[in-house]
């Protein structure tokens, strides 16, 4: 899989914030954001797209029964409330700060239309982020549908190595410096952290991983 736009040369929140085009930089400002503070809820007008310049925010939807469904968490870099930029009227999902220092630059759809019009270069790298953002979203529903929980957790490590890994050349092993608390990761592969835990430790007895908070080493063997 892809990775999803996190590293330097492709990191929108680098080539897309209004503050960096001298047009909106004297009348532009960020939005800041508490844990627990709502960017907007389900249906919201969608007149803007976000850029998280630091801080973490989590995307998701309420089921009929008023179940917390989380779709994403979102870092540094990273784009979302992007489907204003295709059309969409009104929100189908919630955007929530869960960290204490969450920073938002803002872009207005009209902005954002008039940026993307006038270069060519910068319109194409939007449509491939949102492409790719759509495609990891579409994987994760399928794991959600088809996998068993152990099985979904393989595959979402497989997707932290994608996007934050690295090789460690002493030992051939994969490390990966991740954004992700055990909350975040229960909830991006829809189970509880308890069994998370347990889960992380069977992979840790059977020498697959080690891990400590922010940093999961999967040994080369198991590569």
């Amino acid at each position: 899989m892809e990775s999803i736009w996190f590293f330097d040369d492709v990191n929108l929140f680098k080539v897309l914030c209004p503050h960096k085009f001298k047009a909106y930089k004297s009348n532009h400002d960020f939005d800041a954001y508490k844990k627990k503070d709502y960017i907007y809820f389900e249906e919201d007008s969608a007149n803007k797209v976000y850029l998280i310049e630091k801080g973490k925010v989590k995307i998701g939807y309420y089921s009929e029964s008023g179940e917390e469904i989380v779709k994403a968490i979102l870092c540094r870099g990273e784009l979302f409330g992007e489907k204003a930029i295709l059309g969409e009227s009104k929100r189908d999902e919630f955007a929530q700060s869960i960290d204490n220092t969450t920073s938002i630059c803002p872009i207005g759809v009209d902005t954002m239309h008039d940026l993307m019009r006038n270069n060519q270069t910068f319109s194409f790298k939007v449509y491939k982020f949102i492409g790719f953002k759509f495609k990891k979203l579409e994987r994760r529903l399928q794991l959600l549908l088809f996998k068993d929980t152990k099985t979904r957790l393989l595959e979402f490590l497989e997707e932290l190595c994608n996007d934050y890994g690295y090789d460690c050349e002493k030992t051939g092993d994969k490390v990966i410096h991740h954004p992700y608390t055990q909350k975040d990761i229960a909830s991006l592969i829809g189970t509880s952290r308890p069994t998370l835990n347990i889960l992380l430790n069977e992979l840790k007895e059977e020498k697959v991983i080690e891990f400590s908070r922010k940093e999961i080493r999967i040994h080369e063997k198991s590569a």
